[in-house]
């Protein structure tokens, strides 16, 4: 297994000096230390565990720092079944992490209700939550799930600092009856 070195951002290279846009460097920083917290319901939750124990190791990924307080994480791994009850818990949740905030929804139940289409059962936390990446499987393999987080770090490597007060990312958040 070899050890890969994280890129550095697009600059300005010279010797003993490196420039480059504060947007490249402060999500360069943001991609490489998210600070998880993982709500966890079901057989999801059981892969979670496995993807941080030794064999898998989370920790390589900058995520090792699990996170059981929502206003210490930065990333909402929401793991499955939601019950229609609990849809309320994980959008009180979401809204007491602090911003930036990105949200994974990991197995077929998270994402969509997974077999469970009965009328106690959430059909997606995206009906209570902006999702921004989506972990299929039933349950998902370890190998899914730090797929999904090298996705969600592509994601805040790229995303401009500038865009959470877009007009398109208010309209987002007023679609789900968030401030």
């Amino acid at each position: 297994m070899s050890i890969q070195i994280a890129d550095a951002p697009p600059g300005i290279q010279g010797q003993g000096f490196f420039a480059t846009s504060l947007d490249k460097a402060v999500g360069l920083a943001r991609a490489n230390s998210l600070w998880p917290l993982p709500f966890a319901t079901s057989c999801c939750g059981i892969e979670f565990m496995a993807t941080m124990a030794s064999n898998y190791d989370m920790a390589r990924f900058g995520s090792e720092r699990l996170s059981f307080s929502p206003r210490q994480a930065d990333l909402l791994m929401v793991m499955g079944t939601i019950a229609k009850k609990m849809g309320p818990v994980v959008r009180q949740v979401y809204l007491q992490m602090a911003e930036p905030r990105w949200v994974i929804a990991v197995g077929a139940c998270a994402s969509s209700g997974g077999i469970f289409d009965t009328y106690s059962v959430l059909q997606g936390i995206d009906k209570v939550i902006p999702v921004d990446v989506y972990v299929p499987g039933c349950p998902p393999r370890p190998e899914q799930i730090i797929d999904g987080i090298t996705k969600i770090q592509e994601l805040v490597k790229n995303e401009p600092l500038r865009r959470r007060n877009s007009a398109e990312y208010q309209a987002l958040m007023a679609s789900y009856g968030i401030k």
